[in-house]
């Protein structure tokens, strides 16, 4: 994924013997620098960590805005094991190493990334929602929002909350799973409530390889649901998008790390309209 400087991408390349190293024009960095960050790799972390330090270098004193539409490590952020890192912890020692004025995270998976960070500041689920065309199909179509388990219930229970009106309450229910905290498979997946003839959208921040989504809405579907969405703010994708056809109707994502010519428009909708040039790249732009 690439970083920008003022609008600008930095060049980026790789020496033969892999070490990273970056190039930035001189003539784009003022008094104020605002950078976005696309964080897919350790060598995208690295090329920010030395785009920073080029920016400096040619203007020491800059007030930095960082902007990490999806920050790295967050999903460990605490110990389940004996003998494991607590790798968010590592991360946010690193941009707190910036000593940025500001950074900007979307939809963070915890609060405890924010809590972390220096200076920081969200952009959270329910901002992303309420501001896009999803948030009418929901209210127009009465969907009702499914969290795929408790760690989601408080952020999507506020989008239920936002996208309530006067004359009807958006729908909002909470699944239950059980996960092997050593093998990271799902063990079960529970869903106690009446959704029969209903249509559903599930909502959570990441999808990597989706088998959170799919155990769900298997279970979604023995049940009864007319149809199933699914939205998530960060879409990964890791395993493409055709495990995910059999169980949805169709995706939505706030962003993308899929290729353009992976992304499938008829299935896939992205629906980032701000952070642009980020936007722009994984679509091709």
């Amino acid at each position: 994924m690439p970083i920008f400087v003022n609008q600008q991408r930095v060049k980026t390349f790789n020496f033969p013997g892999g070490e990273c190293q970056v190039q930035i024009a001189a003539s784009e960095i003022g008094d104020k620098t605002e950078v976005i960050a696309g964080l897919n790799s350790s060598d995208d972390i690295l090329s920010l960590l030395l785009s920073v330090d080029a920016v400096r270098r040619i203007r020491p004193h800059t007030q930095l805005t960082l902007t990490i539409p999806y920050f790295p490590y967050a999903r460990q952020d605490r110990i389940c094991n004996p003998g494991e890192a607590l790798s968010l912890k590592v991360m946010a020692d690193l941009i707190n190493s910036l000593h940025c004025q500001q950074v900007i995270v979307v939809d963070p998976h915890s609060d405890v990334t924010p809590a972390l960070l220096n200076h920081c500041q969200t952009i959270t689920l329910a901002q992303l929602i309420t501001g896009s065309l999803l948030a009418s199909k929901i209210q127009q179509e009465q969907w009702a929002l499914i969290a795929p388990d408790a760690g989601a219930e408080k952020k999507i229970r506020d989008v239920a909350k936002q996208l309530s009106t006067d004359s009807h309450a958006v729908e909002f229910h909470c699944a239950r799973k059980v996960r092997n905290t050593v093998t990271g498979q799902i063990v079960s997946t529970e869903f106690h409530d009446n959704v029969q003839g209903k249509k559903l959208i599930i909502i959570d921040d990441i999808c990597d390889g989706g088998q959170t989504f799919i155990e769900l809405a298997k279970v979604l579907q023995s049940q009864g649901a007319e149809e199933i969405y699914l939205y998530v703010s960060h879409g990964i994708f890791s395993q493409g998008l055709s495990v995910l056809k059999p169980y949805f109707k169709s995706v939505y994502c706030y962003h993308t790390m899929l290729s353009p010519e992976q992304i499938e428009p008829e299935f896939l909708t992205v629906l980032g309209k701000s952070l642009e040039l980020f936007t722009q790249w994984n679509q091709g732009g």
